[in-house]
This record gives structure tokens, C-alpha cells and sequence, in this order.
């Protein structure tokens, strides 16, 4: 029997058990699978087809048990009828499940598939013998998932403690990514609000953003968080749309240390007319004194303010007269945009006297001495 995942595990009192279940890191038919290099490269030289590099970049990357160079054998079939690199074995599928398993998981899930999108490795712990009613259930199960059907790669595990070092598979299966979450925000009905929204928040236009953001959060914001519970899986969601969109233009970090703290979201543009931008989420916290998603905003603009966030910008080149800073605050689908040119946040930071003690940094550094 063959299949993606398992749809359940045999019990004590199953009239089918004792199975033993192959998966995409046991050596067991391990030959069995795709095409080699060597092949691949052969059939291309008989049909007379160049890009072999390119070839290689998009279909090449599956590793089976020990097998590692394995390329997708549809797509390089596809490829040699037609002598036209595209995505063949993606588009065979629907991907909604896959789609859908990431929008709703949690912050974690989208921090990850955030690195892996920009060409990294991660290291996390990984199940494969999660069976498919727990993939909602599960964390990390949605990797499993991912494992199991050839859209990440294994590049080593240790089996004893399930700590997996993973990646995406091939630059086919990452424009299949990308297109997933392009989606989320590009909808027939919001596509031009999602663009409009893009160019307000390169322009510093904060009045357009909070008109294009209210949208989009009352459209899109029930299908990350069906419970209404974790709001902020939506922020990272959309934090997650961002860095597919602006690709190109921006490189995209996210919860990365700068400065005397952690930022949420940071733009650092790739040519110099583009501005360097950081945005803070916050959830509005009536225990802190907030009343208002005015005062949220303003709290998120004063953490990047106060914790130097600006550092990483200022270490690319990044002069802060080119810099934008935003604040989100955010209660359920309820948001409201602070901030823009980095003047004209610390203007608005000033308007509301601080509740705490701004931190002395020039004596925390001489202490550091």
C-alpha cells in the first residue's frame, strides 16, 4: 500500500496490524524513487535540452533514506516533452489542506516557513508517524505533512530525540509556497486592496494603511484564527504575506534580536530608494493603562523607539531620515496604524508621556564595559 500520510495507527484489536510503515528518511526502497542526476542529465543530452544548473535548481533536491540528488520524475518528463522549465508536479494537486494547515497554525509555524521561504534550514522536532486526523491537533504536524508528501527535505535526523533539519525541497516546490501565501491576501475582492496597502506603507502614507488594513483584517482575519482566540496568528500571517510580496525589494526578518530587544517585523530594502521599515504588534493591554488601540499603537512605537530597534537598520546603511516606523494595535480584528516617517513617530511618541522609566542605555552600555 502507498499514500502520502497514514490515516490512522492500528490498535490491539485491529483486524490489520503489525504494518511497517516506510517513510521518506528509511533506507527501505530507497532506490525506488525519481530519477538521478546522472539520468536526468543523460535524457537531457539525448533530447539536446541545455540549463542543467536550472534544471537542477528547480526539480532536483529529494532525498529518500540515504538517496540524496533525487529529481521529481514528473516533472522531468514534463520538462523533456516540452523543453520548458515550469511547475509540472505542483499543479497536479489541490493544495488547499496544505494551505490551509499553515494559515491556521500558530506564530511558530509562520517564523518558520518565514525562514525557510528566504533559503534557510530550520531545526525542529518532527513525528513521522503523525497519522492525519492529528494534523490539526499536533504541533509541527504540519511538517510531518510536508515531510511525508516531498514539499521539505530531510538533510539529517536524529532519530532518538526526532530533532530534523529541514528545508524546502526545490525552487518549484518554493514558488508553489509562495503562491500559497500570496493567496491568503490576494483574493479577486482584495487584490488591489493588498497592493494599495504595499505602496501606503513604502510611502508612509499611515491614513491610507489603517483604511486598506481595516479591510483586510475583516476579510481575511476568521480564517487564521477560527476561534477568535490568537489574533496574533493573523499578524503573523500577515507579517508572512509581506515578506512574498516585497520580495525582490526587501529582505524580511522578523522576531530577530536589534538593538536592546526584539522587533517584530523588519523591511531592510535591497536599493537605496526604498525606506527601511519596522513594525511592532501589540495587543491592546487595559492592565497597562491602555484604553484605547490609539494608546496600543503608540505603545508599540514607543518600544521600537526606546529599544533602538532602528540598530539593524543603521548597521545596513540605513540613515534614519530614510527609515518608517509603525506601530499596530490590535484587539481581536480591530486595528488601528501609528507612525510613518521616523520624525513624525517620535512626534507622536512624545504626545503620550511614557508610563514607565525609559531605560538608561548609554550607563547599560558603559556597565557592559
Amino acid at each position: 500500500m502507498t499514500g502520502i500520510t497514514r490515516i490512522s495507527k492500528e490498535s490491539l484489536f485491529s483486524d490489520l496490524n503489525n504494518l511497517q510503515v516506510v517513510t521518506a528518511t528509511s533506507p527501505l526502497y530507497d532506490y525506488a524513487f525519481g530519477f538521478t542526476e546522472e539520468e536526468v542529465f543523460a535524457a537531457m543530452d539525448e533530447y539536446g535540452l541545455p540549463d542543467k544548473d536550472k534544471v537542477k535548481a528547480w526539480y532536483d533536491g529529494f532525498i529518500f533514506g540515504n538517496r540524496k540528488d533525487i529529481y521529481n520524475p514528473w516533472s522531468i518528463t514534463n520538462f523533456l516533452r516540452t523543453g520548458i522549465i515550469d511547475t509540472y508536479w505542483v499543479d497536479t494537486s489541490s493544495n488547499a489542506l496544505v494551505g490551509e494547515l499553515v494559515q491556521q497554525g500558530d506564530q511558530k509555524i509562520k517564523i518558520q516557513m518565514e525562514d525557510m521561504l528566504k533559503g534557510q534550514s530550520i531545526v525542529t522536532t518532527i513525528d513521522e508517524q503523525v497519522v492525519f486526523s492529528q494534523l490539526k491537533l499536533v504541533s509541527n504536524a504540519v511538517l510531518s505533512l510536508f515531510i511525508a508528501t516531498g514539499y521539505l527535505k530531510v538533510l539529517s535526523c536524529d532519530k532518538s530525540t526526532k530533532q530534523y533539519e529541514i528545508a524546502i525541497t526545490n525552487h518549484e516546490v518554493k514558488m508553489m509556497m509562495e503562491s500559497l501565501v500570496r493567496q491568503w491576501f490576494n483574493s479577486e475582492s482584495l487584490r488591489a486592496v493588498s497592493q494599495e496597502f504595499r505602496r501606503a506603507l513604502c510611502a508612509g502614507a499611515t491614513a491610507r494603511m489603517n483604511t486598506m488594513m481595516r479591510r483586510i483584517a475583516l476579510e481575511t482575519f476568521s480564517f487564521f484564527d477560527t476561534g477568535g482566540r490568537e489574533p496574533e496568528r493573523f499578524y503573523h500571517g500577515f507579517a508572512l504575506g509581506l515578506l512574498v510580496d516585497l520580495k525582490g525589494r526587501f529582505q524580511l526578518e522578523s522576531n530577530r534580536e536589534s538593538g536592546w530587544g526584539r522587533y517584530d517585523v523588519m523591511l531592510i530594502p535591497l536599493a537605496q530608494q526604498d525606506p527601511g521599515i519596522v513594525i511592532e504588534f501589540k495587543s491592546l493591554a487595559e492592565d497597562e493603562g491602555e484604553r484605547k488601540l490609539e494608546d496600543t499603537a503608540r505603545a508599540a512605537l514607543r518600544q521600537i523607539a526606546e529599544r533602538e530597534y532602528a540598530a539593524a537598520l543603521e548597521a545596513r546603511g540605513v540613515p534614519r531620515s530614510r527609515m518608517l516606523a509603525y506601530g499596530f494595535g490590535f484587539r481581536g480584528k480591530d486595528v488601528l496604524i501609528a507612525g510613518g516617517a521616523w520624525q513624525e513617530a517620535c512626534r507622536q511618541i512624545r504626545s503620550v508621556p511614557s508610563r514607565r522609566r525609559r531605560p538608561n542605555f548609554r550607563a547599560a552600555r558603559h556597565a557592559k564595559r
